[in-house]
């Protein structure tokens, strides 16, 4: 059975909208997690800290740059500059954090993860749900790297 001319086109339409919803969407959720951190330093080092893998001193730096990379990395995503580029260090940067998260929870820690700035808690954030939000972002982002969404894009 052989595809129609209107069936292939249908599909790469459907294509074409996840591509931009998932382009589009993994930059609205680095913006927002880069700017919730930005000016808030301390309460970001506090959260790394609580993970109990770095020194002060490292979380403190780590504090320092983390909100202003991932703004900028979504606001290239969101500009479409080398967007499978952005997409490989965005997975990067998420198996981090799931390593970093699945550490914590392994070893029992009651922790605000910090991915959207700080957000006390007495019960703390749950991990597991955590870390699955971020094997869905993963596969997103795969999904864009695979078929990018060109259209809009300054230098795809």
């Amino acid at each position: 059975m052989t595809e129609t001319h209107e069936t292939k086109q249908a599909r790469g339409k459907l294509l074409e909208i996840a591509s931009a919803a998932a382009r589009f969407g993994l930059a609205a959720v680095w913006i927002v997690a880069g700017w919730t951190k930005i000016g808030a330093h301390m309460e970001v080092a506090q959260n790394i800290i609580a993970y109990e893998i770095f020194t002060h001193e490292w979380s403190n730096i780590l504090a320092q740059w983390i909100g202003p990379l991932e703004l900028a990395g979504g606001l290239l995503l969101l500009a479409g500059i080398k967007l499978r580029e952005c997409g490989w260090v965005s997975i990067g940067v998420l198996v981090l954090f799931i390593i970093g998260m699945y550490s914590a929870w392994s070893r029992g820690l009651v922790i605000d993860c910090g991915c959207f700035g700080p957000q006390p808690s007495d019960e703390g954030t749950n991990l597991i749900e955590t870390i699955l939000r971020d094997v869905v972002l993963i596969a997103a982002t795969l999904f864009m790297i695979y078929v990018p969404y060109k259209k809009f894009a300054i230098y795809p």
